[in-house]
């Protein structure tokens, strides 16, 4: 059965807590199953120019989310695994999903802006491996009491970690991106991967052979496939072959939403983020059309 998740609006001028209360409400009385946010630290002038100050800090906002919500699900799309210590990451990660009973997921990524690395301190060329150390690091402090690790980015002897935080579940992890690194790290770390924006061809002819074939080289089970999608409704029908996935009337894309389901997709997390700050609309417009694409799926597929 497919789950919806809608992303939530966490930067920019309509980023007040009022409105991100409203955005939880909505997402829970219209049968969302999952909210996600995303992650920057250092609002460089690149980052600034699509993601506008204020910009609230993914696990702050998510900590906040779990004590105003109760059923909806919260995650990240994507939290930029190499600007925390994996340690810190695994630790508030934890915390919050316990503290939800059980209602996190950790979505993660390498990252885009070398100038938000730059200002962090961090080698934006070795982003990718940084990633997947620090993927290492945090599995390893959600699976075992006491870990140890002498990585090339992460140091750290006999730290007591573990059981007695996560319990008897560990957040799922879903890995963004759809480089080859990428697909090898969902392939390697992930319960799920997590493509944006991808053309629903290269998913199926590309992507997905590709994820398969790295599972079976690290003998582990093909990750599930969770996508995030743009929900950008026009008034009329655009012709496919003018059109991007997400994008024309809702019928359209609730035909995309099936084909990602015959694809195997079990969450498909819809996002009505504009591809530029000046052209967002109000909020209330967002939420009509998330709704409208809501009620066509739970009518078609459940």
């Amino acid at each position: 059965m497919i789950k919806l998740g809608l992303n939530i609006r966490n930067y920019g001028p309509t980023a007040t807590p009022d409105n991100l209360r409203a955005w939880t409400r909505f997402a829970e009385d219209s049968g969302f199953t999952l909210g996600v946010v995303s992650d920057h630290v250092a609002p460089t002038p690149e980052v600034n120019e699509l993601y506008p100050s204020p910009f609230y800090d993914p696990l702050t906002a998510l900590s906040w989310f779990a004590g105003i919500t109760e059923r909806l699900e919260l995650g990240t799309s994507v939290l930029i695994a190499p600007y925390r210590h994996p340690l810190l990451t695994a630790r508030l990660a934890a915390s919050i999903d316990r503290l939800s009973d059980g209602r996190l997921i950790l979505g993660v990524g390498a990252g885009w802006s070398e100038q938000e690395f730059a200002a962090l301190g961090l080698p934006f060329r070795r982003r990718g491996r940084m990633t997947d150390e620090y993927l290492a690091a945090i599995s390893a402090a959600w699976s075992q009491d006491r870990v140890s690790l002498d990585g090339e980015f992460v140091h750290y002897d006999d730290v007591h970690t573990g059981p007695g935080l996560v319990g008897s579940r560990r957040p799922p992890i879903w890995v963004g991106g759809t480089s080859p690194g990428a697909l090898r790290r969902a392939a390697r770390f992930g319960d799920a991967w997590h493509p944006n924006n991808a053309e629903l061809d290269w998913i199926r002819d590309v992507g997905l052979p590709s994820l398969r074939e790295a599972a079976e080289s690290f003998g582990r089970p093909v990750p599930a496939l969770s996508p995030r999608m743009r929900a950008h409704v026009s008034e009329r029908p655009i012709p496919d072959d003018e059109r991007r996935p997400g994008s024309g009337s809702p019928d359209q894309i609730v035909a995309d939403v099936e084909t990602l389901v015959e694809l195997g997709a079990d969450y498909v997390v819809l996002d009505t983020n504009p591809d530029h700050p000046r052209d967002e609309r109000p909020l209330s417009d967002d939420w009509r059309d998330l709704e409208a694409i809501a009620t066509r799926v739970f009518k078609r597929l459940l």
